[in-house]
């Protein structure tokens, strides 16, 4: 059958793939799995319980969820009774939630727990719209969304004809979901998607992947994100189970329980994967060190795009460390090779190599929310993989760009427009069609590769333009640097904010003997400032003049989505960012502090009166 609305998805997985386990969660330490037919039946009955329940086709109601089988049987409920779905992040500020909660004008929101349920309540003391609450989790003196449910077992046949007419009658261009984009600054945006958006980007990103039906998959990246959204619909597609991990913390433990055959991340999550495992290898001594420490040094030239041609002793020692190395990393994954489909931000092109060396492919994607949301991906399924670009441009997907190198995109996968927003919506969207994404970018080949996000990049002030996530890229390779902001906008020269890997340099200082208090005192020893320099410059030597970094300062402070420091799919918040390290900035540049003499301020602050000077009197 064909699929164009999200629903229809219901249908095909019951005729095309009725396993035991499409959908599974943990519940009290144990796996609980839904079968096709469970799916198919809970969304339904929760389709009549919306029904039952006084809710209207084009009602908006918010989920406020971390990932487990039941938000997939509320999405397809919602959908099926035309209720736009608005899916939002369980982190996000007071302010934020008040927004979303007032610009949607919900009539409902369905929130899992007490922990999330206390999250919001501030915000909801600050509203003018007042939503309904249901809970998944038993809450006293709350409705729960159990009560939907036995509602619509109870009044299935009075409900089951409306149903059946409401799906009948939507269309693949009716407007479906509210995505609040997370952004790096000002209020979340909505972005408005329809059933064409989501189902013309799924139907194609899932040609290109060479996982089958047989597979399980872990899903641990939040669902109100477009990105692992559609994937969790391509999964879906493709009959993939789909498992979802307990917690961030548990991705390890939850991939090996589950014999996972691949997930979806950013790569941030594979950034510390790589840490834990080079981390591993920090206490081994003699031969086995000596063995560890090559398997990593191979893997850094891996490349399997060109594999068939590279020699013979290339492939003998690929072989010994797959047996000695490669092959115990997997084990502690469940003991799969893996698809990893990545995306959000760029990854360091060693990583995907090494992993790739491991048995582990990363294929890296692009796309915005606004554009449901894949523009271009790594095609594994047909052998157009290009390391450190973000693959061709998908089916069905038109790319372009503007004389200042933005890339544009047309097609059936461009958003409806943002909610209440015609205005900034004529800005992006132009009047042929072409949606400005604010990112830069090149073609390599048949390959999109980018550069830098548009707003990011900055002229120095001799007119030098600098694009500073190309650098940050290049310097996070180290394994000394965690995290690193570039900076320069109209100054001098470029340089960096750094926040160094702890792990990696206390191991260091240890070897070094170096003795220290603290994190804060470590990072103020001219011997790590040595190193950092030392990194820093071996970096330059391949950067143009212009693009070097000068200046360097070291800090302490995480940088997290908790702290407001990342966005929550890690990217940086430059503007808070630039805010917290004002001084070091002023520091770094010479600039002149504003007075903060409080003496000095008062007395500025009274205002005198006129006064006639003894030697300006008249004679």
């Amino acid at each position: 059958m064909a699929i164009t609305r999200t629903f229809d998805l219901l249908d095909h997985l019951v005729t095309r793939y009725p396993k035991n386990d499409i959908l599974a969660g943990k519940v009290g330490g144990e796996w609980v799995k839904y079968s096709s037919h469970d799916y198919y039946k809970y969304a339904h009955y929760m389709a009549y319980g919306l029904c039952e329940s006084g809710f209207e086709p084009g009602d908006k109601i918010i989920t406020i969820s971390p990932n487990c089988p039941e938000w997939n049987f509320i999405d397809m409920a919602l959908a099926m009774c035309g209720i736009i779905h608005v899916p939002v992040y369980p982190t996000l500020s007071t302010e934020n939630y008040r927004h979303i909660i007032d610009h949607s004008e919900a009539r409902a929101i369905f929130v899992s727990n007490n922990l999330l349920l206390r999250r919001i309540r501030p915000a909801l003391e600050q509203t003018t719209n007042q939503p309904e609450i249901y809970t998944l989790a038993n809450i006293d003196g709350e409705h729960r969304m159990l009560e939907i449910l036995k509602a619509g077992i109870a009044s299935r046949e009075k409900w089951m004809g409306e149903i059946e007419h409401r799906k009948e009658t939507i269309k693949p261009d009716d407007w479906f979901t509210l995505i609040y984009t997370s952004g790096t600054t000002g209020d979340p945006k909505g972005v408005m998607l329809s059933h064409r958006n989501m189902v013309s980007n799924f139907t194609a990103h899932a040609e290109v992947n060479p996982q089958t039906s047989d597979e399980r998959i872990l899903s641990f990246l939040p669902l109100n994100h477009a990105y692992e959204r559609s994937m969790n619909y391509h999964y879906q597609y493709k009959g993939i189970s789909i498992y979802y991990a307990e917690s961030l913390g548990t991705i390890a433990q939850n991939l090996a329980e589950i014999k996972a055959s691949g997930f979806c991340a950013v790569p941030r999550v594979i950034e510390m994967f790589f840490d834990k495992l080079y981390a591993a290898g920090k206490d081994f001594t003699g031969v086995r060190k000596t063995i560890y420490e090559s398997a990593f040094r191979h893997g850094y030239r891996y490349d399997y795009t060109l594999l068939k041609r590279v020699s013979l002793w290339y492939q003998i020692k690929q072989t010994f460390f797959d047996k000695m190395v490669y092959s115990k990393w997997r084990e502690r994954f469940g003991g799969n090779r893996m698809t990893v489909i990545t995306g959000s931000s760029s990854i360091q092109p060693r990583m995907i190599k090494l992993f790739a060396a491991a048995g582990i492919n990363i294929y890296e994607g692009y796309g915005l929310s606004e554009t449901s949301p894949v523009i271009a991906v790594n095609d594994p399924a047909h052998g157009n993989v290009k390391i450190g670009t973000v693959g061709p441009i998908l089916s069905g997907v038109e790319v372009s760009f503007a004389d200042d190198g933005e890339i544009l995109t047309r097609g059936p996968h461009v958003m409806l427009g943002y909610y209440k927003d015609p205005e900034y919506t004529a800005q992006v969207i132009d009047p042929d069609g072409w949606f400005h994404t604010g990112d830069v970018g090149v073609m390599s080949g048949k390959y999109l590769k980018i550069t830098d996000r548009k707003k990011d990049i900055f002229k120095l002030s001799a007119g030098k333009y600098v694009a500073p996530q190309l650098l940050e890229n290049r310097l996070r390779e180290s394994e000394y640097i965690e995290q690193v902001m570039v900076i320069g906008a109209n100054e001098k020269y470029a340089a960096a904010i750094i926040l160094p890997n702890f792990n990696t340099l206390h191991f260091w200082a240890l070897k070094h003997k170096l003795h220290y208090r603290d994190n804060a005192q470590l990072i103020t020893m001219a011997e790590v400032k040595t190193k950092y320099k030392a990194i820093i410059e071996t970096i330059n030597k391949e950067l143009a003049a212009h693009e070097q970094i000068k200046q360097f300062r070291l800090v302490t402070d995480e940088w997290s989505t908790n702290n407001g420091l990342l966005s929550p799919t890690l990217k940086l918040r430059r503007n808070q960012l630039l805010k917290k390290y004002k001084e070091l900035i002023n520091d770094i540049y010479g600039h002149e502090q504003a007075p903060t003499n409080p003496f000095l301020s008062a007395f500025r602050s009274v205002e005198l009166p006129n006064l006639t000077l003894p030697w300006k009197k008249d004679k």
